[in-house]
């Protein structure tokens, strides 16, 4: 007779890919704000 064994829980292999969304994000935020500053910086500099 065989038994039945519950299923591994996937949360400890679905961590690494959530750390890796959150750094992406974390980056993705970074870009912006350093694109808006050059932006800002473009706008103060520009020659009128």
């Amino acid at each position: 007779m065989t038994t039945h064994r519950a299923p591994e829980p996937v949360t400890a292999d679905g961590r690494p890919v959530e750390r890796a969304v959150t750094v992406g994000l974390g980056l993705a935020v970074l870009a912006g704000l350093g694109w808006i500053a050059g932006m800002i910086y473009t706008l103060v500099e520009w020659p009128l």
